[in-house]
């Protein structure tokens, strides 16, 4: 199952789990999708390629909640 983070790793925008918006790598790096643009799809953690995060039914949420860890690790050579 993935983790679902609530936020971008660059600028921390929040990334509701039922909502698109959300790009991840293979290990399930967190960014949105101006900053994974920025970053030409690509991870810059592990190299991998970005992928459109699938959402989260909203039903689902009370039993099988989102992780509330932000990973919030600004990137000062991307400018967004």
């Amino acid at each position: 199952m993935l983790t679902m983070k609530p936020g971008c790793e660059h600028c921390d925008r929040d990334l509701p789990p039922d909502q698109p918006g959300a790009m991840i790598c293979t290990f399930e790096c967190t960014w949105c999708i101006d900053c994974a643009a920025a970053l030409n799809g690509v991870c810059p953690n592990c190299g991998g390629n970005l992928v459109e995060r699938p959402q989260r039914p909203t039903a689902l949420l009370a039993s099988v909640p989102a992780s509330t860890e932000r990973v919030h690790k600004p990137r000062p050579d991307l400018i967004t």
